[in-house]
């Protein structure tokens, strides 16, 4: 499930930080890392990592505040809190701010890595999935895609764009990362080139183009995709 999901890791400890860096490079993660909390915020905005691990002590800006800024920019990404005192008003602190899991330094290197495996896990749909959505059905494993038994032809970008879309539903999706997911972080695309897809996409989908159901525009931020309609 490691293969190609990638882990963005805020700690400014460098010890602690090459120690996480190799833990989690032999488990097959793509790995980019920050020394304090504003170089993360901008990473994270960047290249919409799989997973945050987040230090909550953080020079610049801490930790809390790295994820109260994603999380108010409608970013959905799993956050995993790395805190030195353990106490519970920190953890809480924390998880009211949206952060999905906590662990206390000193921590297992194992027991993270279980963590992270299994948020991955809720987070990441099955290869072998098969979505459906109005009249509408996409066969991941087949890149098929059909409505009311008939097939419908997806270009490349519009066959990965509904994939996104359905692996995230109800979610508030940017620009930014959708772009990184459907076009990949190493090609040079615009916003405008997401609307395009887009467009295409709901001609495919949708009952009516012009009043959608499924994929709802989010003015200044993105998109969000709901299956239900």
């Amino acid at each position: 499930m490691s293969a190609g999901q990638s882990i963005l890791i805020v700690e400014d400890d460098a010890a602690l930080l090459r120690g996480l860096v190799d833990n989690f490079c032999q488990r097959g993660y793509e790995v980019r890392t920050a020394t304090d909390g504003k170089q993360g915020l901008a990473a994270a905005l960047e290249n919409s990592p799989d997973l945050l691990l987040l230090d909550i002590m953080l020079p610049g800006m801490n930790g809390y505040e790295v994820c109260r800024q994603l999380r108010r920019q409608a970013l959905d990404l799993p956050i995993v809190m790395l805190t030195a005192k353990g106490q519970e008003s920190e953890i809480v602190e924390g998880l009211e701010l949206g952060a999905d899991d906590y662990v206390s330094k000193p921590f297992s290197i194992h027991e993270l890595a279980a963590r992270v495996k299994a948020i991955l896990r809720r987070t990441t749909p099955a290869e072998d999935d098969v979505y459906r959505f109005g009249d509408a059905e996409l066969d991941v494993a087949g890149h098929r895609l059909t409505r009311d038994g008939v097939e419908v032809p997806l270009t490349t970008k519009e066959y990965r764009l509904l994939a996104y879309f359905l692996s995230r539903p109800n979610r508030a999706l940017t620009r930014n990362e959708i772009m990184n997911h459907v076009w990949g972080r190493s090609i040079i695309v615009s916003g405008r080139s997401v609307d395009r897809c887009i467009a295409t996409l709901r001609s495919k989908i949708e009952p009516d183009p012009q009043r959608p159901t499924f994929v709802h525009t989010i003015r200044d931020v993105g998109y969000r995709f709901t299956a239900e309609g």
